[in-house]
């Protein structure tokens, strides 16, 4: 198909396997990253851009393909403060997604939570609740949200409070128990992120937990 992507988010724990996964898909012909720093990847279809995020008017015109991704996201402990982490997971991202529509991309896949609200009292859920809800008014064709659970696989700084509910989850989990709140490996919601898109269906889905694992054909 010889799709061109471009990517936000490369260096976390779902942005990297889905650069991975992308520069394997033999339906993509070049994978555009953009990021703060270098994702650490080589591949002849590989083309990185350092940018700072803070400057959109700066990188916002090499936003542009066939397809959008974002997985980009921090935690509070990382970003210091609740504005800050708004920065990143509603403004960087909500730049990106404006920077994609305004250049012709006609597919949008983002990376949200299973507690997503814009409703919600707890500042995170409502930060990206806000952005689901922002994205899917900016007109694409199509719009492919998912809402992962827990997040399971390495990451370069280990989230202890993650790791706490991971272990709870577990064993929760083990007796069949809140298997709807089951944690979730990076490469699986990467995967699905990224097949959603070739479904025709225009307009918005939301995927919630188990469908994320169907649209990556895993369970």
């Amino acid at each position: 198909m010889d799709l061109t992507a471009a990517v936000i988010g490369g260096t976390g724990l779902v942005g990297s396997q889905l650069l991975e996964l992308l520069l394997d898909d033999q339906r993509s012909a070049m994978v555009v990253s953009f990021g703060r720093r270098k994702t650490g990847l080589s591949s002849p279809k590989l083309h990185e851009l350092i940018v700072d995020f803070d400057d959109p008017e700066s990188w916002k015109n090499a936003v542009q393909g066939d397809v959008a991704f974002s997985a980009l996201g921090t935690t509070l402990k990382q970003a210091g403060s609740t504005e800050a982490q708004r920065k990143v997971d509603y403004d960087y991202q909500l730049e990106f997604a404006k920077a994609a529509g305004n250049h012709g991309v006609k597919r949008y896949a983002l990376c949200s939570s299973a507690s997503a609200n814009p409703s919600s009292p707890m500042p995170y859920s409502r930060m990206k609740g806000e952005l689901d809800r922002d994205v899917q008014a900016l007109g694409f064709e199509r719009v492919r949200i998912v809402r992962p659970s827990l997040l399971a696989g390495d990451r370069e700084k280990a989230r202890t409070g993650e790791k706490i509910g991971s272990a709870l989850l577990g064993a929760v989990n083990a007796v069949g128990l809140l298997q709807k709140y089951r944690e979730i490996p990076g490469e699986v919601v990467a995967r699905a992120m990224i097949e959603s898109t070739f479904d025709p269906t225009p307009g918005v889905k939301i995927y919630t937990l188990d469908e994320v694992f169907d649209a990556a054909g895993r369970t």
